[in-house]
């Protein structure tokens, strides 16, 4: 792949690759969706088919987000268009050390969301057309810490995520350096 001029003397105006713009889009979508869904069944009554319903889904996009991000890992690691640093000093160390926690909390995330299924001893399907197995055993006196630490991940999750999409709006609207069409697809 070449690059333009206006690339090759201001890097922080090259984008980043397709896959992996698509792969960072849809990891805040469905981050956002499996938040959204949880929050709203926790104000439904328990049993009820609506509860159920969001619950259900909110599993089957925890298993297409335990994908994606698996897959993003793999990309990033493998083909993903490595870019500069957007910033240097204290900004870029926190840059680095917020990345670095959300796909630690990420990853965590992911598997506690399985314990805490296979705690609760329920099927585990993704949209209905397959069921996960069972792979451990799991205490269900286990169920209610597993089920905690999943919530406060979750938390932490979203609040870094705001934070990045607020860094976001900063390089944007502040510093003008061009980080945040980084993110966007090139033209």
């Amino acid at each position: 792949m070449t690059t333009s001029p206006l690339q090759a003397t201001d890097p922080l105006r090259s984008h980043y690759d397709r896959m992996t713009i698509a792969l960072h889009w849809a990891t805040a979508v469905l981050v956002v969706g499996l938040f959204a869904l949880a929050e709203i069944w926790s104000f439904l009554p328990r049993g009820t088919p609506t509860r159920r319903l969001l619950q259900s889904l909110h599993i089957s996009f925890g298993l297409l987000f335990a994908a994606v991000f698996v897959l993003r890992i793999i990309w990033r690691s493998t083909q993903g268009r490595r870019l500069p640093p957007a910033a240097q000093g204290f900004l870029g160390a926190a840059s680095t050390g917020v990345h670095g926690l959300l796909y630690l909390l990420m990853a965590a995330q992911i598997v506690l969301g399985f314990l805490f299924r296979w705690a609760q001893g329920e099927p585990f399907t993704f949209f209905g057309l397959f069921d996960v197995p069972r792979l451990i055993a799991i205490d269900r006196e286990q169920r209610h810490f597993i089920g905690d630490m999943h919530e406060l991940v979750a938390w932490a999750i979203i609040v870094l995520a705001l934070l990045h999409a607020l860094a976001a709006l900063f390089h944007h609207y502040y510093l003008r350096d061009g980080v945040l069409r980084r993110m966007l697809r090139s033209r």
